[in-house]
């Protein structure tokens, strides 16, 4: 799973960063109002953690303005205010979620993992490919009924994969999805887990198409 955080609080949103990569997701994080907008645009977020008092641009306005364009991304929206008309005005705007300042962390990862449920369960949660089966809201894999412990990165590597089941996924496209916006280490990294992959699950599972990337075999 994919995260925005746009937060201009830099200690707080790293802190939230952190946690959250933690947890085994992929996060990015952006500091202004318009970069959040641009970014959670043009970029494929499963869920944006969105400040309201932001330079730029507002999460008001940031919001009202992804799904005034059709995106429908899960958006968890965070103030130091407090009052019935901002949560209503937050939620008018089309969040899914409303958080005050300030919060325990304990709390956002409860809100944040309800919302990604929500949307896996308007989108299947399990995913089958044969005898595997990818419960993407409980984060468990059983092959031939029998369940195989993942890492989380792992996980995430073959949830990309089962999503695209039959197709050809480049090593650039897991990378994003997996990894963080800014990850400048070695791309090398995604065969790593693919191998890792293969250990677990078995080495005809996953194809190597040569110069195009992998492709998850369906048996």
């Amino acid at each position: 799973m994919r995260l925005l955080i746009v937060e201009d609080e830099k200690r707080l949103a790293l802190s939230l960063a952190a946690g959250l990569r933690a947890e085994g997701f992929a996060v990015d994080v952006v500091h202004d109002g318009l970069e959040g907008l641009h970014r959670a645009g043009s970029e494929p977020y499963d869920l944006v953690v969105l400040d309201i008092m932001l330079p730029g641009m507002n999460g008001y306005r940031v919001c009202g303005a992804l799904r005034a364009a059709g995106n429908d991304v899960p958006i968890l929206m965070l103030t130091a205010k407090d009052g019935e008309y901002d949560e209503a005005e937050g939620l008018d705007t089309g969040a899914d979620d409303y958080l005050t300042k300030p919060f325990s962390y304990v709390v956002l990862l409860a809100r944040v993992r309800a919302l990604l449920r929500r949307r896996g369960r308007a989108a299947s949660p399990v995913l089958r490919a044969g005898e595997l089966t990818v419960d993407t809201a409980a984060r468990r894999v059983r092959l031939a009924g029998e369940e195989v412990a993942l890492t989380a990165k792992e996980f995430a590597v073959l949830e990309q994969l089962v999503t695209r089941r039959g197709e050809v996924v480049s090593k650039a496209e897991i990378l994003e999805h997996v990894w963080d916006f800014a990850y400048e280490g070695d791309p090398n990294i995604v065969e790593v887990y693919v191998s890792a992959l293969r250990r677990k699950l078995g080495a005809g599972l996953i194809r190597t198409v040569r110069g195009a990337g992998y492709r998850l075999e369906e048996r």
